[in-house]
């Protein structure tokens, strides 16, 4: 199982997605949030498959599902579910991503 957890910023929902592989090709996702729409993304991604995570944003499932979810446009939860499934599947390797803001004049 790969789990990773997501500070999404300033709405403080602390999202948990979690990842196991079922098949050579299929994997099962879980997301705990106490955000509705992170909450109902879980609920919609259930059995995915891992060759998803190369699809074009228009044609992802995934991206498809935040977006029918209603998750905001720069909320990170897909792009967490994306890379735990690259990981859980062997396509990349485990390794933190980050944004960090500067401040002003630096």
């Amino acid at each position: 199982m790969t789990k990773v957890t997501v500070d999404p910023g300033i709405c403080g929902f602390v999202t948990t997605v979690e990842v196991d592989k079922i098949t050579k090709q299929k994997v099962k996702v879980v997301i705990n949030s106490e955000c509705e729409n992170a909450a109902r993304l879980g609920e919609l991604l259930i059995e995915i498959d891992k060759w998803t995570v190369f699809k074009h944003h228009e044609d992802s499932e995934i991206y498809q599902a935040a977006s029918n979810c209603h998750l905001h446009i720069t909320c990170p939860i897909p792009i967490a579910v994306l890379k735990a499934i690259e990981v859980e599947t062997g396509l990349a390797l485990p390794r933190d991503v980050g944004i960090r803001f500067k401040p002003a004049g630096r």
